[in-house]
């Protein structure tokens, strides 16, 4: 063999050597990384890059001005507490029914942040991983179970899908209540107070209603049932909040067609079914009043504020809607990866910490369900949006005490009491006659499917009855 043979056959050797070492390299590189597909509701989580106005500062000194998003942020510390490194590839979904439908479709998340009555669907259909024993050991790093309030916890602990609760399998994010956003210079507090103002002759043609089958189901069944669910007997059974979620859950076919024939005349009355638009409309005095999520209520009033309008906030007296959202792992993304659940259990406590919970509250307007635990930078929070000097005048003492668990208040202004802190921490009252809207299986979603079609788009028993 020549000189140039052997060279050429040993430089050969060697680039193969360095090909799988390089091949090898690589493979460690992308093994050591974990990727965490997360898939959220659109603009629903701090994206940094705040101005120095932004800044909240809070009694104790603390200063919160964050510059990298809260995405970023998680990577950088999730590295510095478990040595290990994370990428997150983060995606958004407009509504539960997409997010349902990508999942069905094959696309592939790990975890999730779908509604309280799409995890229970969820539930039903074995799409979800619990969280694991170690999620709700008390550590150093587990922020959601040292920090959320007391009172959604045990809304969690109560809800169940098949004999298990909904805190098995998901960890609570945002929550609200479902109300009405009016103009107090044309609608009455009183007026404002019952769901049937969306049929007041006053109002014809002036009030917009939620294009969402679940929110006017909600109004509609409250309307349906007014005169049951606030009788003064009704009110005082020792099971009451029980009895006013059944009534309220109610898809019997009567049920349902005496709320077909309410929602047909709100139809015919409202300005509109809207998504989005009703928060302009308020703005702009296009309408006086608006069924609204209370996260959207308080976008609503702020912007009104800025060109100074004051609107204010209603949940009727009939019962109002506590929805929620929470974040949940999907066994088809986690997929028996045990560092992965890490990283997902991991991101859920970073973004429960109490700081970076005040950063999603201040972005996006909507309601954390973290209290703090022992931390009291929440409440610092909600003195630094809605606190008053001891000297102002009309102030008044608020209190929240059940979100915390604690004895708490607030020492607020007067017009609060109906407006965005009214919204964000609803007084107890309100909470007593909460309902949440539980997962309806097949047979009664078809049911309200016919219905809502009916609603929407034409009257079929109308229709058959003339043809």
């Amino acid at each position: 063999m020549g000189r140039g043979k052997v060279y050429r056959k040993i430089y050969g050797i060697l680039l193969i050597g360095i090909f799988l070492t390089l091949l090898s390299s690589c493979g460690k590189e992308e093994t050591d990384t974990i990727v965490l597909r997360i898939s959220n509701w659109e603009e629903y989580i701090d994206e940094g890059d705040w101005e120095e106005e932004d800044a909240i500062s809070l009694s104790d000194g603390t200063i919160i001005l964050p510059q990298n998003s809260l995405i970023e942020d998680f990577q950088d510390w999730f590295y510095q507490v478990y040595g290990k490194e994370v990428k997150v590839e983060y995606s958004t979904f407009g509504t539960n029914e997409e997010l349902y439908n990508q999942i069905t479709l094959g696309d592939t998340y790990d975890l999730v942040c779908p509604s309280e009555y799409m995890i229970m669907k969820m539930m039903a259909e074995d799409l979800l991983l619990p969280f694991s024993e170690e999620f709700y050991k008390d550590s150093e790093y587990q922020y959601y179970r040292s920090g959320v309030s007391p009172y959604i916890k045990q809304v969690y602990d109560k809800l169940e899908i098949n004999g298990e609760p909904l805190s098995k399998y998901a960890a609570g994010y945002m929550w609200g209540t479902l109300g009405i956003v009016y103009n107090p210079e044309e609608v009455t507090k009183e007026e404002a107070a019952h769901w049937d103002i969306l049929l007041m002759d006053k109002f014809q043609k002036k009030i917009t209603i939620k294009d969402s089958i679940r929110d006017a189901f909600f109004a509609g069944s409250s309307i349906y049932q007014k005169e049951q669910i606030t009788n003064p007997n009704f009110l005082i059974q020792a099971d009451y909040k029980e009895r006013l979620g059944e009534l309220l859950n109610r898809t019997d076919q009567e049920a349902v067609d005496e709320i077909e024939e309410i929602l047909s005349r709100v139809k015919d009355h409202v300005y509109s079914f809207e998504t989005d638009s009703g928060k302009a409309d308020m703005v702009t005095g296009k309408v006086v009043a608006n069924q609204q999520w209370s996260g959207d209520a308080v976008y609503t009033l702020d912007q009104a504020e800025e060109d100074g309008i004051l609107l204010c906030y209603s949940a009727p007296e009939e019962a109002t809607n506590l929805w929620f959202d929470g974040w949940c792992m999907l066994k088809s993304g986690i997929n028996g990866d045990f560092e992965k659940q890490i990283a997902a259990e991991a991101f859920v406590n970073f973004i429960s910490r109490p700081d970076n919970a005040i950063r999603n509250m201040e972005y996006i307007g909507y309601t954390s369900v973290i209290s703090g635990g022992e931390s009291d930078w929440i409440s610092q929070y909600i003195e630094w949006n809605y606190g008053v000097e001891e000297e102002e005048e009309n102030q008044v003492e608020y209190e929240i005490s059940y979100f915390f668990g604690r004895e708490y208040f607030v020492m607020t202004s007067q017009d609060q009491t109906q407006r965005q802190l009214y919204a964000q921490y609803p007084p107890i009252e309100v909470m007593d006659r909460c309902v949440v809207m539980k997962y309806f299986n097949p047979e009664e979603n078809r049911r309200i499917n016919r219905m809502w079609t009916n609603v929407r788009c034409f009257d079929l028993a109308e229709w058959w009855r003339k043809y």
